[in-house]
């Protein structure tokens, strides 16, 4: 095995040897490298990270092959506090303690594998500068997140005790928050409770679902504001609990996917037959989920002032809505 340097990054070159031969290449890494766990392996596999004879691999289970060279490219690590940087975002309300802003969709919350910029974090700490200070460090408090492609209103904290706070009434349930939702097909009832404990998907892990066992329970209410044609339905949802793509798996749950969403909406809607052909291809095309977290309300963690926000959706959520021209059920 060689190891070999530059910029930062570290790649492995491996020569199988030829008891090797059968074994998972992911296992067989792991023990070859030895400062790396199979489960990274995994990931840099899947990522694309791993070349067998200068072809890249996808498959961790893959059997090793002897003689075969293999080359771990580690990527160059990245800071651990993330960088500010100027990424303009609407803002509601702002004082010392916290900021309440109205995400736009496409951006990520978090830095994470595949955005380690260009996220929120990235612009509150350029924005918010000095007045920053989460365990000693400038960086801003997240208290809940909204996936990349939802849009909405989102509280973040920007000291400890702001963000002790309101992570317990989070935790509590004292939040108020709504949800809109543009929904295939017409919930029956139009009013009522989607309960169902969700977890990993057990056939495909990137996914979430609602399980049998092994899940968190989760409990979403939801009514009707407007339908059209029976095809699709804009709904007020409020989360009981905050779970992982909670709206979106339970809706889908109940064969009433949000319209655009990437992950959970597998197949055209039989309800989609129900609409002009233009307006169908409208929402078939809609490039992202259309859920926009309406609102959000809540006590203030210092002074206990009640404070609450309301936001319209986006235009290009607003548009959609505009071109159905709902009939308010």
């Amino acid at each position: 095995m060689s190891d070999e340097t530059g910029g930062g990054a570290t790649a492995h070159a491996i020569l199988a040897p030829p008891d090797a031969a059968g074994a998972r290449t992911d296992r067989f890494l792991a023990g070859a490298i030895g400062a790396l766990s199979r489960s990274r392996l995994k990931t840099l596999i899947e990522g694309g990270r791993v070349t067998r004879n200068g072809v890249a691999m996808r498959e961790p289970a893959e059997p090793v092959r002897a003689g075969d060279t293999y080359v771990v490219a580690l990527p160059a690590p990245v800071a651990a506090i993330p960088l500010g940087e100027a990424i303009p975002f609407p803002i509601l309300y702002e004082d010392a303690d916290l900021l309440v802003l109205d995400k736009p969709p496409g951006l990520v919350v978090h830095p994470a594998p595949g955005n380690q910029d260009g996220t929120l974090v990235n612009a509150l700490i350029a924005h918010c500068g000095a007045d920053l200070g989460i365990g000693g460090e400038q960086r801003p408090g997240i208290v809940h997140r909204l996936d990349k492609d939802t849009s909405g209103t989102m509280v973040v904290a920007k000291t400890d005790q702001a963000l002790a706070t309101l992570s317990a009434a989070f935790a509590a349930r004292d939040i108020d928050r709504a949800y809109l939702a543009l929904a295939w097909g017409l919930p029956n009832p139009a009013a009522g409770d989607i309960a169902g404990a969700i977890g990993r998907d057990p056939r495909e892990r990137k996914r979430m679902a609602v399980v049998a066992r092994g899940g968190k329970q989760a409990l979403t209410h939801y009514r009707t504001l407007a339908q059209r044609d029976a095809a699709v339905s804009l709904l007020e949802c409020r989360l009981a609990t905050g779970r992982t793509h909670q709206i979106r798996v339970h809706l889908a749950s109940r064969a009433h996917p949000i319209v655009g969403d990437p992950v959970y909406l597998r197949r055209v809607p039989a309800t989609a037959h129900a609409l002009p052909d233009a307006l169908r291809r409208l929402l078939l095309d809609f490039p992202r989920q259309a859920l926009h977290a309406a609102r959000l309300g809540f006590l203030h963690p210092r002074t206990g002032q009640k404070l609450s926000f309301e936001t319209p959706p986006p235009p290009d959520m607003q548009a959609l809505l505009d071109r159905l021209d709902m009939a308010r059920s």
